[in-house]
């Protein structure tokens, strides 16, 4: 959960408690994840995982014309918002690689890698994985559709992350493309069965698992060759104690507000807090911009101070409320609770 919520105390008590945490290297500079990464292992916490971001193209063409307008728009939104007494400001609508070089780098230093890493947005180049592998790491990539399953073995993968739609927060979409194709979002049942049919790689399975009765379906699935060999788990602990989620977004999780809404109307995937298509709560401004263009990072840049603003104001509606299909069912306790509470269906 990149952006905040995982912490490494949040990886540090989800390994005590039997499961395995993952530092999210999204967004953050390269320090910052040799340090997060330092606290886990000083914590005495070996088995655990990171997760970065592989980086795409600029964006040009006709989405970088879409881009360009939705700039304008919420330029205009910005003047009216001032005009009622409400100061705030657009970022730079520019493209970046996240620092990934730098990244794999840090994971690559001093003692070598965790002992997975995983890639979202794209399978990275092969020298990447070679490199990570020969340190010992177990190198996953992130797959949303039966064509990406293809590509991620490929590419050398060791593992696939098997992202459903019902899952919160970005798509891992190798591509952002403006017209997303038929299988762009297969439930995670049916991408599993996919993958499984396609490749012998041990499946990760990750999206609107929140329940105990989630974990013990899944953990029925059939596990021979491709079968699902963990559950990836986010939306479940964004309320937990030691998630870093902002106090208000915790709350809104747990609100009224989009409780009561019908399940099917309660999030929506949308691209306008960040250029791709992300699942989160249906606050304001995410229905306000149903169409905002298919470019990442440039939308992500441009609307962070925004944001950022937004939460410090207190205004819901305006912050990024990323969740799965499941946030219902996400618990404001320590997260080794969390993790019994999830196993607990299990047999024993």
């Amino acid at each position: 959960m990149a952006g905040g919520p995982s912490t490494p105390a949040l990886v540090v008590a989800a390994a005590r408690a039997g499961a395995m945490g993952y530092v999210a290297g999204g967004y953050k500079a390269p320090a910052a994840l040799r340090d997060e990464v330092a606290q886990v292992r000083a914590a005495g916490v070996d088995v655990f995982g990171a997760n970065l971001f592989v980086p795409g193209q600029a964006t040009t063409g006709a989405a970088r014309r879409g881009l360009e307008a939705y700039v304008a728009s919420l330029q205009a939104e910005v003047a009216e918002l001032a005009g009622r007494g409400v100061e705030l400001e657009l970022g730079r609508a520019s493209w970046d690689d996240d620092d990934f070089d730098a990244k794999v780098e840090v994971l690559l230093d001093g003692p070598g890698p965790p002992p997975i890493v995983t890639f979202t947005f794209g399978c990275p180049a092969r020298r990447v994985i070679d490199e990570l592998q020969a340190r010992g790491a177990m190198v996953g990539i992130t797959v949303t559709t039966p064509d990406e399953v293809d590509r991620a073995v490929a590419g050398g993968a060791d593992c696939l992350v098997v992202q459903g739609a019902e899952a919160g927060a970005h798509r891992g979409s190798f591509t952002n493309e403006v017209d997303d194709g038929p299988d762009a979002d297969l439930s995670l049942a049916d991408l599993l069965e996919a993958a499984r049919s396609r490749c012998s790689l041990p499946l990760l399975a990750a999206g609107g698992i929140a329940t105990p009765a989630h974990v013990a379906a899944l953990a029925a699935l059939p596990t021979g060759g491709g079968g699902p060999a963990q559950l990836v788990v986010g939306t479940a602990f964004l309320r937990s104690d030691e998630s870093g989620a902002h106090r208000l977004y915790k709350d809104a999780l747990g609100s009224d507000r989009f409780a009561r809404l019908p399940p099917e109307e309660a999030t929506v995937v949308t691209r306008a807090f960040s250029g791709r298509r992300a699942r989160a709560l249906a606050n304001g401004f995410a229905r306000a911009h149903p169409h905002a263009p298919a470019a990442y990072p440039e939308v992500n840049n441009l609307t962070r101070p925004m944001r950022a603003a937004a939460s410090a104001r207190g205004d819901t509606e305006a912050m990024s409320l990323y969740a799965g299909v499941g946030f219902r069912h996400a618990l404001a306790r320590p997260a080794g609770e969390i993790v019994e509470h999830l196993v607990s269906g299990l047999t024993r």
